[in-house]
């Protein structure tokens, strides 16, 4: 498979593209929950052999199945603002199209020291910040819509261009800027983070870097973990949905960390 200024790339052998697929069904799980789920699928796929353009690809285009799944199983509970939506959902959609384009201009390494700061920055949001069950944007209402489409926009921006941690960084902004409980909070970040995955998707597969092949499984994979962890964070709350989040951050913080010192 080849498209033309890219590399050849071999077909996958089956019992790879079966690993793939369990990479696939936790990083949906996990990324449900806590955003963070690339940390587990983009590694998977450059282990396999993909280049990193192919690998960038491909997981955007399996990785917006399981944040559907994820929004699904959400919206079933009765957990996402459907209004807000109508604002996130294209304001993300936007901003990650936008951030994709910056790619062809900036380097995303430039932003590897800001990510850092910021990550910090979001696990003592959601350390500190502890709303009352049922939180909502009720003290924000005047103003909570042009908060929420400004989250939308800016993250998905930041999706479309670089992207680690953006389901916990939509998190820490509706925790921190809107007051949302985090059960709330996870379950509107999926419909900003289907939308940015949807948009960086087209242009991935406009650019001819989606390997279906594996993608298509892999999706498959998505929909049933994106499904079981949203389903597990209705379940157990607001305990379980700090924690993992935490914990995603302090692995991305790990590698952005060492992305950063060896300068990747």
């Amino acid at each position: 498979m080849s498209t033309g200024k890219y590399p050849i790339v071999h077909p996958v052998p089956i019992p790879e593209i079966l690993l793939l697929t369990g990479a696939a069904f936790c990083a949906g799980a996990i990324d449900a929950i806590a955003g963070g789920g690339g940390l587990i699928t983009i590694p998977a796929l450059l282990a396999v052999g993909l280049p990193p353009h192919y690998a960038l690809g491909t997981n955007k285009g399996q990785a917006l199945f399981g944040s559907l799944a994820a929004w699904i199983r959400y919206a079933h509970s009765g957990l996402v603002d459907r209004r807000s939506a109508r604002i996130t959902f294209p304001m993300g959609f936007a901003g990650s199209l936008g951030g994709a384009a910056l790619v062809l201009v900036i380097r995303p390494d430039v932003l590897r020291p800001l990510v850092l700061l910021l990550l910090i920055a979001a696990a003592i949001v959601l350390t500190v910040l502890r709303p009352a069950p049922g939180a909502g944007v009720e003290g924000l209402r005047r103003h909570a819509g042009p908060i929420a489409a400004a989250i939308a926009l800016v993250i998905g921006a930041y999706d479309g261009f670089f992207g680690p941690g953006t389901g916990t960084f939509l998190i820490a902004a509706f925790v921190g800027l809107l007051g949302m409980s985090l059960t709330r909070a996870s379950a509107d970040a999926k419909v900003v983070n289907f939308a940015s995955n949807v948009a960086a998707a087209a242009v991935f597969a406009t650019g001819g870097v989606i390997i279906w092949a594996i993608a298509i499984p892999m999706a498959c994979a998505q929909l049933l973990g994106g499904f079981l962890g949203a389903h597990i964070a209705v379940r157990r709350g607001v305990g379980l949905i700090r924690a993992v989040v935490l914990l995603v951050v302090l692995a991305l913080v790990i590698k952005v960390g060492r992305d950063l010192y060896l300068g990747r």
